[in-house]
């Protein structure tokens, strides 16, 4: 006779277990892998693409950059301001008492040691994200000689510091490095 208590299929035959745990398995698997085959490219978008990754560091060459002028390049969708100052400018960036600034920091903490020449800033003014002028030679730099935002009249010393108008903060300085006496890079 048949034990009462036992689990049976739908025609009335004893239920094998290990069929219905190999079931489940499969079953298991299956949703793991569609999971997984969702999954990927939803994480995969969300790494930078290839234009992003190319942007994420910029390299300059310094040797066609004259005493007195500077260039702006690109770096992450932001202008970058790179300058080859002048004997007067440096000495006028570095005698500038800190009291006379509106965000104090010293032309040393601006630059990288032994490449006083070079200032590299990120050229968006700090108070609404203008792009200042100053890089070309027949732009105006203002009354310190640096940079000025025609917008609302800020205007940034040869350090890229702050010295009138609205702007509360010095230009920004990006990451950079020079790989050489002629060469850097930024990011």
């Amino acid at each position: 006779m048949a034990d009462p208590t036992a689990a049976h299929d739908l025609h009335g035959h004893p239920a094998d277990p290990s069929k219905r745990d190999f079931l489940q398995l499969v079953a298991l698997s299956g949703a793991a892998i569609g999971a997984a085959a969702i999954a990927w490219p939803v994480i995969d978008s969300m790494n930078p693409s290839k234009d992003v990754l190319a942007l994420s560091s910029v390299e300059l060459d310094l040797t066609p950059i004259a005493v007195g002028s500077g260039v702006t390049v690109v770096w992450q969708g932001k202008p970058i301001f790179v300058r080859h100052r002048t004997p007067a400018e440096i000495k006028s960036a570095v005698d500038t008492p800190l009291g006379d600034l509106i965000e104090p920091q010293t032309d040393a903490a601006r630059t990288k040691a032994g490449h006083d020449q070079w200032i590299v800033l990120i050229g968006i003014c700090t108070h609404l994200g203008c792009v200042p002028l100053g890089n070309k030679p027949s732009d105006p730099r203002g009354e310190w000689g640096g940079w000025f935002c025609p917008c609302h009249g800020s205007q940034y010393d040869t350090s890229g510091r702050v010295r009138h108008g609205p702007a509360p903060l010095n230009l920004y300085v990006p990451p950079y490095a020079f790989e050489s006496d002629t060469k850097v890079k930024i990011g």
